[in-house]
């Protein structure tokens, strides 16, 4: 499988279409009220509705990822049926117990866990979680805010970064960056908000467009040294 990419912040049907032709396999969409980011379950369909499938089977063409801060077993199961997702991601202080319930509750959803980093070390907290996620998001650590702060997580940290399970990079990522931190670092996906953003919710699709010429730039470079 190859690198997924993840854009988080969704608000608006025409960006969340827009981005998943351009190439997303996944959207992001925050469920924290107190995030200047947020949809409602409701908000979070009507953009759903419109995204592409496939003609054959009728899938959708990416994952519907719901972003959740130390929300309730029930308001994320609610979300998760109104607004038609495949994915839940915890970015608060979600306990191991806590995910193992979710976990138990929507087995066919994918789970991933999010870890703000202020250091290296804190890189250990990621083993206890591994057994009950299916990936890690690692982002950059701020004391007053969960995400989507702009903030570049130390690459430098995460080159022996092997973990059990798939793991999305995250943290300041923009399409000017984004080749730098790929030639460092081996994550499963990245996940990008603010570094294509025109202010908060508010995509800036060029900005998208760029991103996925970067990345297709990348993906034939790695081929012709790989002699293909």
């Amino acid at each position: 499988m190859g690198l997924r990419v993840k854009i988080c912040g969704i608000t608006k049907v025409h960006q969340g279409r827009a981005i998943a032709q351009l190439g997303a396999t996944a959207l992001g969409f925050i469920c924290a009220p107190t995030s200047p980011r947020y949809v409602t379950p409701a908000q979070i369909a009507a953009i759903v509705r419109e995204l592409p499938r496939d003609p054959d089977t009728g899938e959708w063409s990416c994952d519907r990822i719901g972003v959740f801060v130390n929300a309730s077993l029930e308001e994320i199961c609610q979300a998760v049926t109104q607004g038609n997702l495949n994915g839940v991601q915890l970015h608060g202080r979600e306990s191991i117990e806590f995910c193992q319930q979710l976990r138990q509750t929507l087995p066919g959803v994918e789970l991933i866990k999010a870890l703000r980093l202020p250091s290296g070390a804190a890189l250990k907290q990621t083993l206890t979680y591994e057994p009950w996620i299916d990936a890690l998001l690692l982002d950059a650590y701020h004391p007053n805010l969960p995400g989507g702060t702009g903030q570049v997580l130390n690459w430098q940290e995460l080159t022996q970064f092997r973990p059990a399970c798939a793991w999305f990079l995250a943290g300041g990522l923009t399409p000017d960056n984004v080749a730098i931190a790929l030639s460092q670092l081996q994550p499963n996906g990245i996940d990008l908000s603010s570094g294509v953003e025109l202010s908060p919710g508010d995509k800036n699709l060029e900005r998208v467009a760029e991103l996925f010429e970067k990345l297709q730039q990348i993906n034939s470079f790695s081929a012709l040294t790989r002699g293909i």
